[in-house]
């Protein structure tokens, strides 16, 4: 009797949706698995080609296509909503289709032939690897806002997002090591290693109970899955329209690819700043933002899922946006302070723990803006957003810097979360949530009645 209760125990655990555990390691694997690649393609290797002598502008080229295939998020979303193996799960198949692909990609960038001087090969195999990066995270993020309780998604962000800065530090801090003493095609190699080791998660837990591990092992389709999945594209379209048309969706929409932008023009400023202004080596400057990087991951993990929790959304949103605004604008005001040491180290701690508590905020916020019928593509949408935010910043440094001075760069970026600060004011979560639920039990005439409306945008 006590072996078929530990055996049933061990089957509960490995479902994603009935143990919390589980679907926190799970999710944490899977976006240090995310972070990378990241940490080799958008930092170590521009310091690396910084350095080397490489300019600013062919740096933000590089880095800018690298981050085009997260803006196709939203024509992969829509997909992966339609088309799935329900006996394995929703968006499990997807999660490990994804994993391979960001496997072998990674592998393929560390064969590029002499990677120095060939930025167009660089670009491609960073193409690739972000295309897959970017597959892989909409599968997780779609299985995240279908098995993770709303009660927990502010926790499990936290966690996640810690674990994706956390995995990006220490292979930046790593990779650049392994460059700077082994050569690039080793460095990516070895990582590529250790993305290939998380596949056993995806491999290893179920979404819900009774599916199958594998296409040819034991199991079925859950009931949930079968209710919840759509069975054409009008209804899909249809119902993603209904929902991101709110007041509160469109106002985070324009939010995010605003936020974006910002994150993309510090992203790719910092390891060309740090190294071609200041001097530093690409390892010293691997070196201070794996460290930073690690702190605020922490920090995230442990602090800034429980602070969304306990002081609401949108009121913590707004203290992040306005305590980065005034971060990135005092420095701006003193240049003749850059090249000191704690100065340089306190502004990069400071803002990498801001920009890990801002992340996790918003996607708690974007989670909570989902309705479950279309959560992949709702939320591949605003990340999406912020993704084509990203590749709009990082094209823009390149203009930025070569008209203007470093000081008028970054007061240009404080005034983008001094904007953010005011829109997302008119964003009401509860209110969102009212006319999301009524989805589910009213009929669509009466959802898009007038009456339902002036219930959101009043």
């Amino acid at each position: 009797m006590r072996g078929k209760f530990n055996s049933a125990k061990n089957r509960l655990d490995r479902n994603l949706s009935d143990n919390a555990i589980t679907r926190y390691a799970t999710f944490s694997a899977l976006y240090a698995a995310q972070g990378i690649p990241e940490g080799i393609t958008y930092i170590a290797l521009p310091a690396w080609l910084a350095m080397n002598g490489k300019s600013p502008m062919e740096i933000a080229a590089l880095v800018s296509v690298m981050l085009i295939p997260w803006s196709f998020k939203i024509l992969i979303a829509p997909l992966m909503d339609r088309f799935t193996l329900l006996s394995m799960g929703r968006k499990r198949p997807w999660v490990i289709f994804g994993q391979i692909g960001l496997i072998l990609s990674f592998l393929n960038l560390g064969l590029v032939h002499d990677p120095m001087n060939n930025i167009t090969g660089l670009m491609i195999a960073g193409f690739l690897v972000n295309f897959f990066g970017a597959f892989q995270d909409v599968a997780t993020d779609g299985m995240a806002v279908e098995v993770i309780p709303r009660k927990e998604q502010a926790r499990a962000n936290g966690l996640m997002w810690g674990s994706k800065t956390i995995g990006l530090s220490l292979s930046l801090i790593t990779g650049t090591w392994l460059i700077n003493n082994f050569g690039f095609s080793f460095a990516v190699s070895s990582l590529s290693l250790v993305v290939a080791a998380i596949m056993i998660f995806p491999l290893f837990f179920r979404e819900r109970a009774g599916e199958k591990l594998l296409p040819w092992t034991p199991g079925k389709a859950s009931l949930i899955s079968k209710k919840t999945q759509l069975k054409s594209w009008m209804h899909i379209f249809k119902s993603l329209y209904k929902v991101v048309k709110l007041k509160s969706s469109l106002i985070l929409c324009i939010g995010i690819f605003i936020l974006g932008i910002m994150y993309g023009l510090v992203d790719t400023l910092l390891p060309i700043f740090s190294i071609q202004e200041l001097g530093w080596t690409n390892s010293y400057f691997s070196n201070v933002l794996s460290t930073t990087n690690v702190i605020g991951g922490f920090l995230g993990m442990f602090i800034g899922g429980y602070m969304v929790d306990y002081f609401g959304k949108i009121k913590m949103l707004t203290i992040y946006l306005i305590l980065l605004t005034i971060l990135i604008g005092a420095f701006a005001f003193i240049t003749n302070l850059w090249s000191s040491f704690f100065i340089m180290i306190a502004f990069i701690l400071s803002y990498c723990t801001l920009y890990t508590f801002l992340c996790i905020a918003i996607f708690a916020s974007a989670m909570h803006l989902c309705w479950k019928t279309v959560a992949a593509t709702q939320f591949t949408l605003y990340m999406a957003l912020s993704n084509m935010g990203r590749a709009t910043g990082a094209s823009l440094l390149g203009i930025l810097k070569t008209s203007f001075t470093w000081e008028i760069v970054f007061l240009t970026i404080a005034v983008i979360p001094f904007v953010l600060i005011i829109i997302i004011q008119f964003i009401n979560l509860k209110r969102h949530r009212i006319i999301v639920n009524s989805f589910d039990v009213l009929p669509v005439e009466i959802t898009t009645s007038p009456i339902i409306k002036n219930k959101e945008y009043s």
